[in-house]
């Protein structure tokens, strides 16, 4: 079985997560060798002092989870994480500008996180259910032309997360050197595969311990 530890940002987003589960989240990340720990940014800097010295990183999500806030206040947010320790950033985007076919306000707003945080790896999280193949593919070019560093399927809290089309479908519209991070309902080992097959750099998952034990 492939190792899928490195490949996984292990999460807890919840609006009830105590800082119990963030010590746990931690542990667990220090432990199976994680990519990173995913956390609001109002965790960040708990999970940063718990990990010091750790191999995972910690990502922070910004303008989570419905993209809607304005560009400044989610360059604000992504600064903050990254001077309380987060050397991720997980980014919405502003999904009802894109249905407006403002691609340009789309761009500017992923511009406005990039340009915040010089010094950290920007996920850009499309929401791909609530977007027809025509948006996901607009999405995903005004992320790279923005500057950042993945296209990411999901938050995990709309009506559906990752499938392996939309992988597909990604992978095929931005270039060799954008990565793509699939989340959102992924609970096996197997799924978690099937994904990183279809394209996926990295894997989103509050059941990391599961898939990591082959659960499937």
């Amino acid at each position: 079985m492939m190792n899928l530890a490195p490949y996984i940002d292990h999460s807890a987003l919840k609006a009830d997560t105590t800082a119990e589960d963030i010590r746990k989240l931690c542990r667990e990340a220090a432990e199976h060798g994680f990519a990173s720990v995913c956390v609001n940014s109002s965790r960040v800097k708990l999970a940063a002092e718990l990990l010091r010295g750790a191999a995972p990183k910690v990502c922070a999500v910004v303008g989570f989870p419905l993209g809607a806030a304005s560009s400044a206040a989610k360059a604000f947010e992504a600064q903050k994480a990254a001077e309380d320790g987060a050397s991720e950033i997980d980014m919405v985007i502003n999904i009802g500008r894109l249905k407006d076919g403002d691609d340009e306000a789309v761009t500017n707003d992923v511009s406005a996180v990039v340009e915040a945080v010089p010094g950290c790896a920007v996920k850009v999280i499309i929401e791909t259910a609530l977007l027809t193949d025509e948006e996901k593919i607009r999405a995903c070019r005004a992320a790279e032309a923005a500057g950042a560093h993945f296209v990411k399927t999901s938050t995990g809290f709309s009506k559906a997360g990752a499938t392996e089309a939309d992988v597909r479908l990604m992978r095929a519209s931005v270039g060799a050197g954008m990565k793509i991070k699939a989340s959102g309902g992924i609970n096996s080992a197997d799924f978690a595969l099937r994904l990183i097959e279809a394209g996926a750099d990295r894997i989103g998952a509050s059941k990391s311990v599961d898939i990591c034990g082959g659960g499937s």
